[in-house]
């Protein structure tokens, strides 16, 4: 589904290359997780996959099924099935919950051709999808993260990610600054969301994401690229050991 192969990217300005060489293959219905310590470019990943402004490709290239996704607008990457949770979701003082999901929807739907909702079959759905992944109707009603704790802010994703319903999901440090009871509600949210036809990459600093969020592989990254692949086990490895090992290796 996702085919990234030797991807290069700087920041715009040129002053720095961050992404030197990133070869990855997420196939459809796979969990796969990103670790690496600070630095190593894994969120600048997802924001160049995202196509966030700021950052240059230099080389490669990145494919969802088998679409160039470098050749498109952000937009036009969502309407086509990416999403992206932040690791800082923004506030939106202003807009409201429900009329941001709405014309998020709405606009993803026409531009794949596809019918818009009406007020009353939106509300109908958000409100499944909200009580499915225990969100109170309340957030629903206050403006887009506005207020809301850290756990608030990563549910609200997960919603968002509910109701869009893509197909490449890219959570980045989705875990950060949760508390344990946070982030096993975030990750019942994303496991609800698994199916054999949507793909997850999640970048991670820790194993305790990975023991709600099973992995079907796990990537290490550092200095820009992908250093070792393998199965759960190496994030497990990681978390006893940390990165000092791996890196040796790759020094040999």
């Amino acid at each position: 589904m996702l085919e990234i192969k030797n991807l290069y990217a700087e920041l715009e300005d040129g002053s720095k290359q961050i992404l030197k060489g990133v070869s990855l293959s997420v196939p459809a219905g796979e969990v796969h997780a990103i670790m690496g310590p600070n630095g190593s470019g894994k969120s600048t990943l997802s924001y160049v996959l995202s196509g966030r402004d700021g950052y240059e490709v230099t080389d490669g290239s990145a494919s969802l099924d088998g679409e160039d996704l470098l050749a498109m607008d952000p937009e036009e990457r969502a309407a086509a099935g990416l999403f992206l949770a932040f690791q800082y979701p923004v506030e939106i003082p202003g807009v409201g919950n429900l009329t941001f999901l709405r014309t998020a929807l709405n606009a993803q739907r026409k531009a794949r051709g596809e019918e818009e909702l009406s007020s009353g079959d939106f509300l109908k759905v958000v409100r499944e999808k909200a009580k499915s992944l225990n969100i109170d109707a309340e957030m629903l009603k206050r403006p887009v993260n506005v207020g809301f704790s850290g756990g608030e802010k990563k549910r609200n994703e997960i919603l968002q990610m509910a109701m869009l319903e893509p197909r490449m999901c890219i959570l980045d440090e989705t875990d950060s600054g949760l508390d344990v009871d946070a982030m096993r509600l975030v990750s019942e949210g994303v496991n609800a969301l698994r199916s054999p036809d949507r793909s997850f990459l999640v970048i991670t600093h820790y194993q305790r994401l990975l023991d709600h969020i099973k992995p079907d592989v796990v990537h290490i990254m550092y200095n820009g690229r992908i250093i070792k692949t393998g199965g759960p086990a190496l994030a497990l490895e990681v978390e006893k050991n940390g990165y000092a090992e791996l890196l040796a290796e790759v020094a040999e």
